[in-house]
């Protein structure tokens, strides 16, 4: 039985099983390991921080996230199709792994910060 997104120790797991989907992705995994050359032992714990703060108001997420967007997205272009698949990805991993009202919660701040992301960084 699956349980509620409930402290870190979730949002790791929620957040490493999304992202060993995305390493290895047709469609936006190239954005990850071939233009931004992400350092994966650095960029998990930002983003543990980052889904903690987002669904537990914790306050230890330090970072630009726009800005990160913007500069990958001059080295290749991203289109709506891009955050529109990150999005079915992390609604899909969330759904296998929880249930619950974190787990809804956690799933419409993802869509909400994808859209912005995507408006903000292809406009």
């Amino acid at each position: 039985m699956k349980t509620d997104i409930r402290n870190r120790k979730d949002i790791e797991k929620l957040v490493n099983t999304f992202y060993n989907k995305i390493k290895t992705d047709a469609v936006i995994g190239y954005l990850f390991t071939d233009v931004a050359h992400v350092n994966w032992d650095v960029h998990l714990p930002k983003m543990y921080d980052f889904w903690e703060n987002i669904l537990f108001c914790t306050g230890n997420y330090n970072g630009n996230p726009m800005m990160r967007h913007k500069e990958l997205h001059e080295k290749s272009p991203m289109t709506e199709a891009h955050f529109k698949h990150w999005t079915t990805l992390f609604t899909d991993t969330v759904d296998k792994l929880f249930e619950g009202a974190k787990a809804e919660e956690i799933k419409s701040r993802a869509i909400n910060i994808s859209l912005v992301m995507m408006y903000k960084t292809i406009e």
